[in-house]
């Protein structure tokens, strides 16, 4: 055990709430969200400025009517007290008012894991000689350990520390890059990349582990993390209709760099290399709305008829089905219909639950008819009471309205 820590409340608040003492954790088991642990965490980590009876009344019981906040604070002290004792920290008061304000005990020292960050970010900011900026600010990054109090994250002023400490944590990362990047030192900044995300996750880290990897010449790696991190943020936002995964994977993309090959083997890498079928083709929202765009672009020249069809599926009502295992179900089977039915040079993706859009090429409005009778006829089964509506624009109709 370090020297420091000896006879020293260690606390840690980034990624969780825990202490240790001399070495041995402390369990707080079941008190996890009760009113001692709320309290408990104000008190340390606001030892220095102390816990003002207003703050601990609107922590500790909210919109609720009290009839006596002094006492009852009075009450969950005692039990505070009691508590620590049973656990194993030494004799003290633990907790000390002056002035009407709560403070914690002097006699315990404590060393927190936010507080260390909050230094070490106000040293890297002091700093000015620029490689003295550097060191500052890689030992301020690696001081944040993930979000603040996690899974505690209930009371305003949790939420608002947490954005805090992330907003400082993402200075540090940005300007840390920066400097990175100047100096051509790409092992170092795949490195705080993949901290990043680590501790910050779904936070677009990668862009700079993508931009690391394409600046060290990983360019084998750069295709599979790019691929990986797309698959992780769909998967993640699933099929919501708003554009952040379609502009998130615009921007991954603009930082993908591959090395330099022949138009042959580029060719054979971006062509398809599945066995050729009749199938149409299904792809992510994200990739059919990039698609769609080209093909907006292409028609006039191409002179060809392109529409768009909506398939939803309805309820024995006649009202799109909204959520379930049913619905799960008929989906799948949607799905492999759709794609079974239509031509190989279609495209097919899923918009939200129980809906799949078709872009329909080289194609009459009549015929349109004639493919969602295809459909159902694969679809409908005998008894079926549920069933599928299909709505068809020209292409030349926009598909994806204004995001609100």
């Amino acid at each position: 055990m370090p020297q420091e820590e000896l006879n020293t409340l260690i606390v840690t608040m980034f990624g969780g709430f825990s202490l240790r003492y001399n070495g041995k954790e402390i369990s707080l088991g079941n008190l996890s969200g009760q009113q001692i642990v709320q309290f408990l965490q104000l008190l340390l980590h606001y030892r220095s400025q102390g816990v003002s009876r207003d703050l601990a009344k609107s922590v500790l019981f909210g919109d609720r009517d009290v009839d006596d906040v002094s006492h009852s604070i009075r009450n969950i002290i005692y039990n505070m007290r009691k508590k620590l004792k049973e656990l194993g920290l030494p004799e003290s008061q633990y907790v000390v008012k002056r002035g009407g304000v709560y403070y914690w005990a002097d006699d315990i020292p404590v060393k927190e894991d936010a507080s260390d960050f909050d230094d070490a970010y106000d040293i890297a900011m002091e700093t000015e000689d620029d490689k003295e900026r550097v060191t500052a600010l890689t030992n301020a990054c690696y001081k944040y350990k993930g979000r603040f109090l996690y899974g505690n994250d209930s009371a305003v002023w949790i939420v608002q520390e947490g954005e805090r400490y992330r907003e400082q944590f993402s200075d540090c990362v940005n300007e840390l890059v920066s400097y990175l990047r100047d100096d051509h030192k790409y092992l170092q900044m795949q490195d705080i990349g993949l901290y990043a995300t680590k501790v910050d996750p779904f936070s677009e880290w990668e862009i700079v582990t993508l931009e690391a990897l394409s600046g060290l010449g990983k360019f084998d790696k750069t295709e599979s993390f790019y691929r990986q991190t797309v698959d992780a943020y769909t998967a993640e936002y699933g099929g919501r209709t708003n554009s952040y995964v379609r502009e998130f994977v615009n921007r991954m993309g603009l930082k993908l760099v591959v090395g330099t090959e022949s138009l042959e083997e580029i060719q054979r890498k971006i062509g398809n290399t599945d066995v050729i079928d009749n199938n149409g083709y299904y792809c992510s929202l994200p990739v059919f709305q990039e698609i769609y765009r080209m093909t907006e672009r292409m028609m006039e020249r191409a002179g060809e008829k392109i529409f768009l069809m909506l398939c939803t599926i309805l309820d024995s009502k006649g009202n799109p089905m909204r959520e379930g295992p049913r619905l799960d179900e008929l989906s799948e089977r949607l799905r492999e219909t759709i794609i079974e039915t239509v031509r190989r040079t279609d495209t097919v993706t899923r918009y939200g639950k129980g809906q799949f859009l078709v872009l329909l090429i080289n194609i009459t409005y009549e015929d349109c008819a004639i493919v969602s009778k295809r459909i159902n006829s694969k679809f409908i089964r005998n008894g079926q009471r549920t069933s599928v509506s299909y709505s068809v624009n020209n292409v030349i109709v926009s598909a994806f309205p204004p995001e609100r």
